[in-house]
């Protein structure tokens, strides 16, 4: 987990024009779309301090992806909050990256910046990051669960699923395991 550099951007671009990628989300982006996320993530470092991370395999140095911390500002009940989110590259699906990355954000929420509580929220049928958020101790908040405003009304993607997890659990939720060295930096 680094930030984010120069170099980033054109995977990064290629990744959200996947179909596949982008499958649990109202669209694909185009280059100037994708650029645009990379400077409302870095302009978040600057504010919070922490942010999505861009991830790169440390055996390669390939970008794969991002996770990390950011700060979600759309009107639904369960804000203000910080959430924990990810999206990687086809090719690094199905290793544990995703899992692992945000294991690290976590600990950064919780024992860097002192948080209380992490969320997690998607379209009710992306199972994939909704098995990651279960593997990171996450628990399902049905009385959270929305429709989120940035999706057009009536689009299958507009029911969200809503993941929480509070700072005291997150020891007994991640194991405590810091052993090992780290698949993706």
């Amino acid at each position: 987990m680094r930030r984010w550099q120069p170099a980033d951007r054109e995977p990064f671009a290629a990744m959200n024009a996947d179909p596949e990628v982008m499958a649990h989300f109202p669209a694909t982006l185009d280059r100037a779309a994708s650029d645009a996320v990379v400077d409302r993530i870095e302009a978040g470092f600057e504010v919070n301090g922490f942010g999505m991370w861009a991830l790169e395999r440390i055996d390669t140095g390939e970008f794969i992806g991002f996770t990390g911390l950011n700060v979600p500002r759309f009107g639904v009940p369960f804000l203000p909050a910080v959430e924990i989110g990810w999206r990687l590259c086809r090719p690094a699906w199905g290793q544990g990256f995703a899992t692992e990355a945000a294991r690290q954000a976590l600990r950064i929420g919780f024992e860097e910046y002192r948080l209380a509580e992490i969320v997690s929220f998607t379209a009710i049928e992306n199972a994939a990051s909704r098995a990651v958020m279960r593997r990171l101790g996450m628990r399902h908040d049905p009385d959270g669960d929305f429709e989120h405003p940035a999706v057009p009304v009536g689009h299958r993607l507009r029911r969200h699923v809503l993941y929480r997890l509070a700072r005291t659990d997150f020891a007994a939720a991640t194991g405590g395991d810091r052993a090992g060295r780290p698949q993706a930096r």
